[in-house]
């Protein structure tokens, strides 16, 4: 006797549904905070619906869009649980409703403190399309970080972070194919 689709679902069930191990399901449950399944005496999870739903998002971005648990993150803290669900079911016009009121909205400036400026990955600085000083670019590059005996521009420093954040990138794709 199958249960009917609002049903409260185990963690075997959903494991079966998604063809994962359990131990996955309790590892992405420590990785996004979004997923909480309703637990009973002696830590039995019991998913929801849209627990299931979102599961499933989770799933098809990570296993089948190639995106690390980083983008998967990223994509639900801009867009939210509802968004990464309507992923899975292929529901364009959820996706698509989403995504125009997330536009909508008025992006608030954030307030870089100095701790921000040790971070990698993230670009400080648009990139020009100059490449280091060389192909461009205004001469009053007087926006000077000092490093060690040597000094970088904030946006050349910039362009490095980009660099390294890419060439780290490729470094993960590498590793999953070998």
């Amino acid at each position: 006797m199958d249960k009917s689709p609002d049903a409260f679902r185990t963690i075997s069930e959903v494991a079966d549904d998604l063809d994962l191990p359990q131990h996955v399901l309790r590892f992405w449950e420590t990785r996004f905070p979004q997923i909480k399944p309703m637990k009973r005496g002696g830590g039995r999870r019991y998913y929801r619906p849209e627990d299931v739903d979102l599961l499933k998002g989770i799933r098809h971005l990570l296993y089948d869009h190639g995106y690390t648990i980083k983008g998967v993150q990223k994509l639900l803290r801009t867009n939210g649980n509802k968004f990464v669900a309507a992923i899975a079911s292929g529901d364009m016009a959820t996706m698509e409703a989403i995504m125009a009121a997330n536009n909508d909205r008025v992006v608030e400036p954030k307030v870089v403190s100095p701790d921000d400026d040790q971070i990698v990955g993230r670009p400080k600085a648009k990139p020009s399309g100059r490449f280091f000083g060389f192909g461009g670019g205004s001469e009053d590059d007087s926006l000077e970080v000092s490093i060690g005996k040597s000094s970088i521009g904030k946006e050349d420093r910039a362009l490095l972070q980009e660099a390294l954040f890419d060439l780290l990138e490729c470094k993960r794709l590498l590793d999953q194919v070998r």
